[in-house]
Order: C-alpha cells, then structure tokens, then sequence
C-alpha cells in the first residue's frame, strides 16, 4: 500500500514538473519546494523574492528563506 501511494505521488510530481518548461525551483530551508513560473525577480533592497506560482498569481519569499534556487529545463 506504502508503495502504491509513494508511486503515485512521485508521477504526480512528475507531471506537475514535466509543464515547468525554464521554470525555477526555490528549495527553502524548512524543506519546501517552490516551482515559479518564469524567473523570479529579486530586490536587493527589501530582501524578497517576487515569483508567480503555478496557478499564476504573484507570491513573495524572503531570501533568508531560500536555500538554493536552479532553474528547471525539461
């Protein structure tokens, strides 16, 4: 059952990453992933990373927050 369900999830997080065509990839360090859409913008000034998510809308992190950040090429 264990297996059925992780299977499941790693080709639904495939699909859903098989769409990302140059997208980003934010790993923050409490262990999230975060896919933009398009490159994120940073502002030197305030410390935050603006991005738009998968359902497009404008979303905000602070750069302490992110660990690593890598584009995706699919």
């Amino acid at each position: 059952m264990k297996k059925t369900i992780l299977t499941a999830s790693a080709i639904a997080i495939g699909l859903f990453l098989s769409g990302c065509a140059n997208d980003h990839i934010m790993h923050t360090n409490d262990g999230r992933t975060i896919v933009a859409d398009g490159k994120p913008q940073v502002d030197s000034d305030t410390g935050m990373i603006t991005y738009k998510d998968a359902q497009g809308k404008e979303q905000q992190i602070n750069r302490s927050e992110v660990k690593e950040m890598s584009e995706f090429d699919d």
